[in-house]
């Protein structure tokens, strides 16, 4: 090329980034937008947000352009919203504007805007309203559904005594167990931890937990017509998906077979009976495929994370052990060694509940919080943020502000006790999120981390495997959409 044609290609291309960061900045003036970094063309803001460390990239930006700032991706508009103090004024305060989801292309292609998880609208309201009075129907939050994970309880603990000490991963029979309880309100039948089945059931389960939070689920969810076109593992989480929901549908199909109108035994029941109720009614939500995508919901959030902030947990007691110690101590003298843990116990067990609750702080399993949109031009933080745009609320800003826990990088249970070690709660504490979208299952889960780490403590001490190295490395295999903790081999040893 002459040296006159390359001066005027660079000079052309000087041009165009000058254009088009002058209309950015134009653009973010006239419409009082947040500020951000400026985007480049096509891609956005996406060579700036480092895929692996998502939240650390967000960090940064926020000090630099403070707790509310804008990012493209792609051509899609995105404003992060990173501190407790904006986090809750979007869930809550603001909750009506913001309650609807996001695009979240990798559950939509699943989900089609139907169930709990992904639907806006009415369709959203109905579902939600019904899920919420028939749960509490079918024991959530009742001693009934206490005394399921009870006897949940008991067999899990007759597993983990059968590894005599030995060296394993926790992680499927975990898993077994916590979803043996949303199963049993799902469907009033659990599975026995060798059902094949079950078990390849769960590991699909666990692998799409991992895709969703790699680089190639996340690009998914940024680039999904090209990432479509393109190999790569989100191909398996779709397979995966299509296998579980199969499995849950065979077992709507047993429910049907016996269906008595008059006498509902579980959610399944009680959907086809209003199925029923509402069929040709214009506009209901009680229609098959809601069903279907409403109990695929949540089986799947009621099983993989509960049973990942457990694993989790028993993980850092085995690294804290003074920890551990301290928590056992309680177990002795509230419980003993026979006693089954209660829930009544939770009131009196000051410390354990503090390290619970630290334990799903530290893990910071959900860190972005899941997407939202906002309904109508909204302000926020001084700057009216745009109908239809994508709202990021950063969960894991709020679970490590240090303006609400002392050590937020630290695993440090004092962050829940106060100076007579009574339990102390923090409103910065929103692992379930908050607002109309939190975690419908937040009673369940607590119940079942509760009993579950009681009673496992009460019977058995944590060693690391013999030859081994003596600690664990505690940092997410995986950090994306979810924080995924790594395998880890532990010794559960009677006490």
């Amino acid at each position: 090329m002459e040296p006159v044609g390359t001066i005027t290609v660079v000079l052309l291309l000087i041009l165009v980034a000058t254009t088009i960061v002058a209309r950015w900045k134009k653009e973010q003036r006239s419409q009082n937008y947040p500020p951000g970094p400026p985007a480049l063309p096509l891609i956005g803001n996406l060579l700036q947000v480092r895929a692996a460390d998502t939240c650390k990239t967000f960090r940064k930006l926020s000090e630099k352009y403070g707790p509310v700032f804008s990012l493209r991706f792609g051509s899609e508009r995105v404003v992060v919203v990173f501190g407790y103090e904006v986090v809750r004024e979007v869930l809550v305060n603001r909750g009506d504007e913001f309650t609807d989801r996001g695009r979240f292309p990798l559950a939509e292609k699943s989900n089609k805007d139907l169930g709990i998880f992904m639907s806006n609208g009415e369709m959203w309201t109905q579902t939600r309203r019904f899920t919420l009075t028939t749960l509490r129907d079918f024991g959530m939050g009742k001693r009934s559904v206490e005394e399921q994970v009870q006897e949940e309880t008991a067999m899990l603990l007759q597993e983990l005594e059968r590894t005599k000490g030995r060296p394993f991963d926790p992680a499927m029979l975990l898993s077994a167990a916590v979803g043996n309880a949303i199963c049993r309100i799902l469907f009033g039948e659990r599975f026995g931890y060798d059902d094949e089945e079950y078990r390849h059931v769960l590991r699909r389960l666990a692998e799409n937990f991992q895709v969703e939070s790699s680089i190639a689920g996340q690009l998914y969810n940024i680039l999904p017509g090209l990432m479509d076109r393109l190999p790569g593992p989100h191909h398996t989480l779709f397979r995966n998906n299509s296998f579980i929901q199969d499995f849950l549908a065979k077992k709507v199909a047993e429910h049907e077979a016996t269906l008595d109108l008059a006498a509902p035994r579980d959610f399944v029941d009680a959907f086809l009976r209003r199925m029923e109720q509402e069929k040709g009614k214009p506009g209901t939500a009680f229609r098959r495929d809601n069903m279907q995508t409403t109990v695929f919901d949540m089986f799947v959030a009621g099983t993989e994370s509960t049973s990942i902030t457990l694993r989790y947990c028993l993980m850092l007691l085995l690294e804290h052990p003074e920890v551990a110690g301290k928590v056992q101590e309680e177990i002795e003298r509230v419980l003993g060694r026979e006693r089954p843990p209660t829930l009544r116990d939770r009131g009196v067990m000051p410390y354990t509940e503090a390290v619970l609750h630290e334990a799903q702080r530290y893990l910071d399993l959900v860190p972005l919080g899941f997407i939202r949109t906002v309904k109508r031009d909204t302000p926020l933080g001084g700057f009216t943020i745009p109908k239809g745009c994508t709202i990021y609320p950063v969960l894991s800003s709020a679970l490590r502000d240090p303006r609400h826990f002392e050590n937020p990088e630290a695993f440090d249970p004092r962050h829940f006790l106060d100076e007579k070690g009574g339990f102390k709660r923090s409103e910065a504490f929103l692992p379930f999120s908050a607002g109309k979208r939190m975690c419908l299952g937040e009673s369940l889960a607590r119940t079942q981390l509760f009993l579950f780490l009681t009673a496992i403590l009460q019977r058995f001490q944590l060693r690391h495997p013999p030859g081994r190295p003596p600690r664990l490395d505690l940092r997410p295999q995986v950090s994306g959409i979810m924080n995924i903790p790594r395998p880890a081999q532990l010794c559960f040893c009677p006490r």
